[in-house]
């Protein structure tokens, strides 16, 4: 009997692979996507398609399974997910008119109101009145002006210089003028709209945050000195940390536009700091100096912004009799601790938008605006409360996350009508759209940062295979770092 049965078996493992050979390679994806959600109890979508292309490099075993968590992805039609998104994309886009401009000047007056304020009160005894307006004009300049501004969220109306080319971009009088901060503006655009935008949550994010705390995820201490160190970046991170590495992409990108060679033994995944830059403790470190200069970076991209808002802007107090410098002295603690709390306010509403043990990572690439393009922009990203202008610009317009990375060019009004569209689309098709409170988001942000918890693995070999990109993105030459329209 044994013999018979070693027989049989020998029989249908030759039929099986003859069967196997005949069938298409779409017929053999699907047959793994179906192994892989056999454990997980399925969504009940009124019509399913699914995608047959799949990516067969990334698959291990015919035994791998999905878990519950990731049930929702074997019941996703990838296309027609992507198809509505699309049109209310292009419906957003094409409503673009005048009330946009008139939205725009709303938000512009809010800020300038806040720096007149501010500037105004400098010289007085510190106090709170003045220190959160100074900080509001900081805020407001770059999460809501500079931001939406140099996606080309005003490109399509009638905004003035608001306009993404040319855009605080070729000189330090234009920078001065339209946006002046510690990033230079040439370098936010590549590391923010480029790279961190069309890799989200993908190894090529610049601005991933788990893998960039990894130093501090893996160390060896009490979690306690571990949340005092987050404690000590947040009022200093915007200077310390986040300029020179938007900087830092910049030059990686002149070498490779020039055909240079960048420095062999720079780790240029891992983030720098002033610290880095100045006092290397590795050959990794001591080489990245050769991609940035640290006297370079502190003239070209943080001096702008040191000399007129610290020194320039209260510099007339000292021409007052008798007490000028006492004055003098006033502005700069004022703008001293408004610079820290810029510095906090940005990192609660900007550093948390895609950090969270219930948000996704990827371990390759896709197209943009395909299906899979946008089903990562909302699965990697998270909503704060939204709904009014005051609640919205006190968040920087950052709590419509989800919106702005699914859309990237539209104006900040736009993203207000269309946010409980997308919702309702995904909720229609299950994909998961995370909308929480902004101190919850940065609870759930600190605990990724210390190692308390971690990103979740999206089973990127679901995704359409077209939907794929196996050669990397490429980019065209635009002058002074400015995105395509």
């Amino acid at each position: 009997m044994n013999l018979n049965i070693m027989r049989l078996s020998s029989f249908l493992f030759l039929a099986g692979s003859l069967v196997s050979q005949a069938l298409p390679t779409n017929a053999f994806s699907v047959k793994l996507r179906a192994k892989a959600c056999r454990s997980a109890p399925l969504l009940q979508p009124k019509a399913v398609s699914i995608p047959l292309e799949r990516t067969a490099p990334t698959w291990t075993s015919s035994e791998e399974t999905i878990n519950e968590r990731d049930a929702w992805v074997c019941n996703l039609d990838y296309d027609a997910f992507a198809q509505e998104v699309g049109d209310l994309g292009k419906k957003l886009t094409k409503e673009s008119n005048e009330d946009d401009v008139d939205h725009l000047n709303k938000i512009l007056h809010w800020r300038d109101t806040a720096a007149m304020i501010g500037v105004l009160s400098m010289w007085l005894t510190p106090n709170p009145i003045t220190i959160v307006a100074l900080s509001t004009w900081t805020y407001a300049s770059w999460t809501m002006i500079a931001h939406h501004t140099c996606h080309g969220g005003y490109n399509r109306v009638d905004a003035g210089k608001y306009k993404s080319r040319g855009f605080a971009l070729g000189s330090v009088p234009r920078r001065v003028a339209d946006w002046c901060d510690w990033m230079l503006p040439e370098a936010w655009n590549i590391e923010h709209n480029r790279l961190h935008h069309y890799h989200l949550g993908e190894p090529q994010d610049p601005d991933l945050v788990e893998r960039n705390l990894d130093f501090l995820r893996n160390m060896e201490t009490s979690m306690a000195f571990k949340y005092a160190q987050v404690l000590a970046f947040v009022p200093i991170w915007k200077w310390f940390y986040y300029a020179p590495n938007t900087f830092k992409e910049l030059q990686i990108a002149k070498f490779n536009i020039d055909g240079k060679s960048l420095p062999a033994a720079a780790n240029l995944e891992e983030a720098i700091t002033l610290i880095s830059l100045f006092f290397p403790k590795n050959e990794a470190e001591k080489a990245m100096r050769d991609v940035v200069n640290p006297i370079r970076f502190v003239a070209k991209v943080l001096s702008p912004f040191l000399l007129t808002r610290f020194i320039l802007l209260p510099a007339p107090l000292l021409l007052v009799p008798e007490f000028g410098w006492t004055l003098f002295g006033h502005a700069i603690v004022n703008l001293a601790l408004a610079e820290m709390l810029t510095n906090i306010h940005g990192f609660i509403t900007i550093v948390t938008n895609h950090a969270g043990d219930d948000l996704y990572k990827f371990d390759d690439e896709v197209k943009p605006k395909s299906g899979s393009f946008y089903v990562r922009q909302i699965v990697s990203s998270v909503n704060f409360e939204t709904g009014t202008d005051p609640i919205d610009f006190s968040h920087g317009w950052l709590n419509y996350q989800i919106e702005h990375h699914v859309w990237p060019d539209l104006s900040m009004l736009q993203y207000q009508r269309g946010a409980p569209q997308l919702k309702a689309i995904c909720e229609k098709y299950g994909v998961p759209y995370i909308q929480e409170n902004v101190f919850e988001r940065l609870r759930k942000t600190i605990d990724i940062m210390v190692g308390k918890t971690s990103m979740m693995d999206f089973p990127t070999y679901l995704e359409p295979k077209k939907d794929k990109v196996f050669r990397g993105m490429a980019w065209k030459s635009t002058k002074n770092g400015a995105m395509n329209e």
